[in-house]
């Protein structure tokens, strides 16, 4: 072999091997050897998340095109994307950053939508939400796990006692420790009351052990009940008369609330103080017989004379008869 050759031979392997360069190259770009098949479409967020360049775009798990650039745009991190010309992007379709697995790249991921609702044009900007960012969840849970170790140090000084100060434990063992002896005496009388429960002595010994008891309380108990429900039923009747008198109905509602029956009372009222004037006054005749003795006395007079002339006439005739009544009065 001339080195005519060998230049040729390694000069078409050199070309080869750019070739295959440039398409594993844009293969890992965009998938995708032409980079202008397609239409793009724009997706703004507060924050990329490491979003680059040649990352997928999946709807519904399928891939239908590749992140073309990134940007800063209008206040906000920008995604270009270029989708497939066949697939079509619903206009309440939205699209979130997502994390093929843990170690995984991010890609962008588009729900379906209603495509009868119309569809995202060339050059339109499609729906965006913010999905959880692991780094952001990563430091929650290290300030949670910061906030667990303050809680359990607290806890553990509160148990423990710090600075030197006895913790709640030392502090339960020294109340303890001080008020023993009232402690014995209050667990003596505690056994001594109940050691006369059971033994029957005592109001609350009888409740428990005398049936008898029991059931006086209860018939008590029961007696209680029944005055009660009767003093509802009074309550009761007494709020339907006042309900009447209200309404106007009964002699008492009328002697309420009817005029000419108020008008009448107070008639009769009238006349009887009048009356109670005439018999008051020692000038009328009521007075008089009320008042004067002497009448009294002429009316016990007249009535002996009757009585006397009664008795004579029935011994005499008729006509002596009335002679006799006639000199027995006069």
């Amino acid at each position: 072999m001339n080195n005519t050759q060998m230049s040729a031979r390694v000069g078409l392997f050199f070309i080869i091997g750019i070739v295959l360069i440039y398409v594993t190259f844009e293969s890992l770009r965009g998938n995708s050897v032409s980079r202008t098949k397609g239409y793009t479409v724009v997706a703004g967020f507060p924050t990329l998340k490491e979003l680059k360049a040649g990352d997928e775009v999946r709807m519904a798990g399928v891939k239908i095109g590749a992140v073309e650039l990134t940007r800063l745009a209008n206040g906000r991190a920008e995604a270009v994307l270029r989708i497939l010309p066949e697939m079509q992007i619903a206009k309440d379709s939205v699209a979130t950053i997502s994390m093929a697995g843990l170690i995984g790249t991010n890609y962008v991921a588009i729900n379906i939508g209603t495509p009868a609702n119309g569809v995202v044009v060339a050059g339109g900007e499609i729906l965006t939400r913010t999905a959880p960012d692991l780094n952001q969840i990563m430091s929650d849970l290290g300030s949670l796990g910061q906030d667990l170790k303050g809680a359990i140090s607290n806890i553990s000084s509160a148990f423990g006692g710090s600075d030197g100060k006895g913790g709640l434990f030392t502090k339960l063992d020294r109340l303890v420790s001080d008020n023993s002896a009232k402690i014995d005496a209050t667990m003596a009388n505690l056994e001594a009351i109940t050691a006369k429960i059971n033994q029957g002595q005592g109001t609350l010994g009888k409740l428990v052990n005398d049936p008898a008891a029991y059931d006086q309380l209860l018939a008590t108990v029961n007696e209680i009940k029944g005055a009660a429900a009767d003093a509802r039923i009074f309550i009761t009747n007494t709020q339907s008369i006042i309900d009447q008198v209200k309404t106007g109905k009964g002699t008492l509602g009328t002697l309420v609330y009817d005029e000419d029956a108020g008008n009448n009372i107070k008639l009769v009222v009238k006349n009887l103080s009048a009356l109670s004037e005439k018999l008051n006054n020692p000038n009328s005749t009521f007075g008089q017989l009320i008042g004067n003795d002497q009448l009294i006395r002429d009316a016990q007079a007249t009535l002996r004379k009757v009585d006397s002339a009664v008795d004579s006439m029935g011994d005499s005739g008729p006509i002596s008869a009335v002679g006799v009544v006639a000199g027995k009065l006069f």
